[in-house]
């Protein structure tokens, strides 16, 4: 995949509407490499329902535990955020 972002060359000769465009390009050659995976992951978790092996919700806690772990997320700290937020709520 080559991004369209190549003007490291002259980079004081580039303006600031060419590397808007250079970006905005680039996204889209971004966005349209991963949309396969997108559909990847939406038939997992569809294959998962329909086999009764884990409800929708139960994919949601895990996805957020799993960027939670990625993130190394310090529970304590989160948890006495959430009890901080629920006693004023």
């Amino acid at each position: 995949m080559k991004l369209v972002a190549d003007n490291t060359k002259n980079d004081n000769k580039v303006t600031k509407e060419e590397r808007m465009v250079d970006y905005i390009q680039s996204i889209a050659v971004i966005e349209e490499a991963i949309e396969p995976f997108k559909e990847q992951k939406k038939a997992l978790k569809q294959n998962y329902v329909e086999n009764g092996w884990l409800t929708k919700e139960e994919m949601k806690m895990l996805t957020k535990a799993y960027k939670m772990i990625k993130d190394d997320v310090d529970l304590d700290q989160l948890l006495d955020m959430v009890e901080t937020i629920s006693k004023g709520v």
